[in-house]
C-alpha cells in the first residue's frame, strides 16, 4: 500500500494531466451523443418493435422439434402419449391430472395433436409440452418440465372484414355453399333475421348484401366472428340491420335505431321446413277425417334443438297420448305458446322454469300422435287459438336518445359500404 501512495504521490502532474484529457473525452462524447440521439432513439424504438416468433400455442418458433398427428377413430389419450413412450401408470397420473381442466374422454378423432422436445431430432431430450387441438380456437396443453400441468389456451385471432352478396334460388343456405361462403353465415344472418325474415317462406329472388368479420388463426380462416351489416329483400321487403354496441347496449337495429328483436320469434327452430299449416279443416294424417289443425308444424330431423320463441315462464313440461311430451309456456297476460311431440324436455325445463328467447327448451321427436319428426307450434292471443304467421309484433327497445349520434355514424359507414355492393345483373329478378 506504502509503493501504491507514493506513486500517486510523484506522479501527481501526469494524473492532472490525464484527468484533464479524460474530462475533455468525455466532453466530446457527450456532444456527439446528443448530435447522434435521434437515431439511438430510434434504434431504441426498433428493439421495442421486434416481437419473439411465436406458433399459434404461443411457443416460441425454433426452440422446439415438434411431431404432430392426428387423432384416429377410436383412439384415447392412451394410444396418443404411448406413441411418446409413457407407462400405463404415467398415463394415468396424466390423465387424473387433466381431468379438472378437461376429460381426456372429449378426446375426438380428426383432431390434431402435438409433441414439443427442446433439442433437435438428433438428440432428442425428453418431451417438454403435449398440445391437444380441442377445436381450431382452443387448445389443451400438458407442461411435462417439473410436476405435470395442465392449462387451456386459445389461439391469437386476427378479424378480416368481408362482404358478400347472393341472389337466393332455393334456400339461403344452398346460395352461400354455391357461392364458396363461409357457412357459419347462414346461422348468423337466421339469428340476426330471425324476426324480420321468414325463412319457411323464402323465394327464389329473395338477395341479400352482408358486411361480416372473418376469423384467422395466422393466415388460415377458422370461421365467422359476427356480422357488422346485412341488407335483404325478403319477398319485395328491404330489410337493413346494423350491428352496433355500446355500454351495456349491443345488438342490430334497422336504419332508424329501432332494435331488429322483436317480441317473438317467427319460428322455435332455426332450420326445418313448414309441412302442415294452421287451418280450419285439415285431413288428418292418422285419425283419416278432416278437422281444425290450430297450429303450425315444422318438420326438422329428430333431436333438432327447439327454441321458446319469447320470454316467459313454463306452466307445462309433459305428456299426453295426443300431444306427446309437450312445453307451453306463459309469456304474459296475452300470449302463450305450446310446442308438442318433442323427444326429451331441455335440462331444467319444469312448470314454474324462467326461460328467455332462444332458450332451447326440448328436441324435435314423434312422440304421441305424429307420423314423423316435428313440432307442432301453437300461438295463443287472449286465451284464442290464432295463426302466429299472420301477426306482426313489436320491436324491442329502441336506442336511447343519447347514441343517436353515434349509431348514425356506424351506420352511414356500413350503409354506404353496402351501397357499393352490386348483384349480379343476370341474377337480379325483374
Amino acid at each position: 500500500m506504502t509503493g501504491r501512495k507514493k506513486t500517486i504521490s510523484t506522479s501527481a502532474a501526469v494524473a492532472a494531466g490525464l484527468a484533464l484529457a479524460m474530462l475533455s473525452t468525455l466532453m466530446f462524447l457527450l456532444a456527439g451523443q446528443r448530435s447522434l440521439t435521434p437515431a439511438a432513439e430510434k434504434m431504441k424504438e426498433e428493439k421495442r418493435e421486434i416481437k419473439v416468433a411465436r406458433d399459434e400455442f404461443g411457443f416460441k418458433k425454433g426452440n422446439y422439434y415438434i411431431e404432430e398427428g392426428m387423432v384416429r377413430r377410436g383412439q384415447t389419450l392412451s394410444h396418443l402419449l404411448s406413441r411418446f413412450d409413457f407407462s400405463p401408470a404415467e398415463i394415468d397420473q396424466v390423465a387424473r391430472t387433466m381431468e379438472d381442466v378437461f376429460s381426456p374422454r372429449r378426446i375426438r378423432g380428426g383432431n390434431n395433436y402435438f409433441g414439443y422436445y427442446n433439442q433437435n431430432p438428433d438428440t432428442l431430450s425428453d418431451l417438454c409440452y403435449f398440445v391437444y387441438e380441442i377445436s381450431d380456437l382452443e387448445y389443451l396443453v400438458v407442461d411435462f418440465r417439473d410436476s405435470i400441468d395442465v392449462y387451456r389456451g386459445e389461439k391469437e385471432v386476427t378479424n378480416i372484414s368481408r362482404e358478400a352478396t347472393g341472389i337466393i334460388r332455393t334456400s339461403l343456405w344452398n346460395t352461400i355453399v354455391e357461392n364458396n361462403l363461409p357457412q357459419e353465415l347462414v346461422a348468423h344472418m337466421a339469428r340476426i333475421l330471425a324476426w324480420s325474415v321468414d325463412f319457411y317462406r323464402i323465394e327464389s329472388g329473395d338477395r341479400f348484401k352482408v358486411l361480416y368479420e372473418e376469423a384467422h388463426v395466422g393466415d388460415r380462416p377458422v370461421g365467422v366472428s359476427g356480422i357488422d351489416a346485412v341488407f335483404f329483400v325478403h319477398r319485395g321487403r328491404e330489410i337493413e340491420g346494423f350491428h352496433f354496441a355500446a355500454d351495456t347496449i349491443d345488438g342490430y337495429f334497422d336504419g332508424d335505431g329501432n332494435s331488429l328483436q322483436k317480441v317473438f320469434l317467427r319460428a322455435p327452430l332455426e332450420y326445418g321446413r313448414i309441412s302442415s299449416r294452421y287451418s280450419q279443416s285439415r285431413l288428418h294424417p292418422i285419425h283419416g277425417d278432416r278437422r281444425p289443425h290450430l297450429g303450425t308444424d315444422y318438420a326438422a330431423p329428430h333431436g333438432t334443438p327447439i327454441l321458446a320463441v319469447g320470454d316467459g315462464t313454463v306452466t307445462r313440461a309433459s305428456y299426453t297420448s295426443g300431444n306427446g311430451n309437450y312445453v307451453r309456456i306463459r309469456h304474459n297476460s296475452v300470449y302463450e305458446t305450446q310446442y308438442l311431440h318433442m323427444s326429451r324436455f331441455a335440462s331444467g325445463i319444469r312448470p314454474g322454469a324462467r326461460v328467455e328467447q332462444g332458450d332451447v327448451i326440448g328436441y324435435v321427436g314423434s312422440t304421441g300422435l305424429a307420423t314423423g319428426p316435428h313440432v307442432c307450434f301453437r300461438f295463443w292471443k287472449n286465451g284464442q287459438q290464432v295463426d302466429h304467421l299472420r301477426l306482426e309484433f313489436p320491436s324491442g327497445d329502441p336506442l336511447p336518445e343519447d347514441y343517436t349520434d353515434p349509431f348514425v355514424h356506424i351506420r352511414d359507414r356500413y350503409r354506404k359500404k353496402l351501397e357499393s355492393l352490386n348483384f349480379d345483373k343476370e341474377d337480379v329478378p325483374v
